[in-house]
C-alpha cells in the first residue's frame, strides 16, 4: 500500500511533460515556458466564431505549455477543433521562428493569413509538416493547403531569405 502512495506521485508528475520541438537550432540551449497567454473573445469575434489568442494582453490564462520559447523559435500548441482562430505575436530576433503546433487537426484544408503590424515586414509560412511527417513549403503570407491524412500539422511561421524588409516586429496570424 504503502508503495502505492509513492508511485501516484511519479506517475503523475511524468504525465505532465513538455514538449519540445524535434530540431533545435546550434546555439540555442535552454527551454522556457511562459505562460501569461490569454484568450480574448470580443462580441464581433464569437459571433463570427473566431477565437482570438494574444500572447502580450493579460486576461484569461489558456495553459501553461501553449507558448514555450526554445532559444530562437516560439511553440504554440493548439487543439484542432479551436479553428477558426487568430493568433497574435511578436518576433522581438531577426531569427525568430513561429511553430504552431495544431494537434487532432481533422479537416480536409487549412488555410491561413499573415497581416503584420508593419506592411515592409519579411514574414511568410515558411512549411508545413504534415500528420505523415512530411513537408512542403515554402509558402508565402497566405497558405491554403489540403490535407489528406489527420493527425497533428505544424505551420512554421518565419522569415523569407529572398526577400529583404523589417524582421522584427507584431503580427497576426489567421487560421481556418
Amino acid at each position: 500500500m504503502k508503495k502505492l502512495f509513492l508511485l501516484i506521485p511519479v506517475l503523475l508528475f511524468s504525465c505532465t511533460k513538455k514538449e519540445v520541438v524535434a530540431k533545435t537550432a546550434a546555439n540555442s540551449d535552454s527551454t522556457e515556458a511562459i505562460d501569461k497567454n490569454v484568450v480574448e473573445h470580443s462580441r464581433d469575434s464569437v459571433r463570427e466564431g473566431v477565437l482570438s489568442i494574444d500572447s502580450v494582453q493579460n486576461s484569461k490564462e489558456i495553459s501553461q505549455t501553449f507558448r514555450a520559447v526554445d532559444g530562437n523559435k516560439i511553440i504554440k500548441t493548439l487543439n484542432g477543433d479551436m479553428l477558426p482562430l487568430k493568433i497574435t505575436d511578436e518576433f522581438t530576433k531577426a531569427d525568430q521562428q513561429l511553430i504552431l503546433k495544431i494537434k487532432n487537426f481533422k479537416g480536409p484544408k487549412i488555410s491561413g493569413t499573415i497581416v503584420p503590424e508593419n506592411a515592409k515586414m519579411n514574414i511568410r509560412f515558411t512549411q508545413i509538416k504534415l500528420a505523415n511527417g512530411d513537408y512542403d513549403g515554402p509558402f508565402g503570407r497566405d497558405i491554403t493547403y489540403e490535407i489528406k491524412e489527420n493527425g497533428e500539422i505544424w505551420l512554421l511561421v518565419g522569415k523569407s531569405n529572398m526577400a529583404s524588409g523589417e524582421t522584427t516586429g507584431k503580427f497576426t496570424v489567421n487560421l481556418r
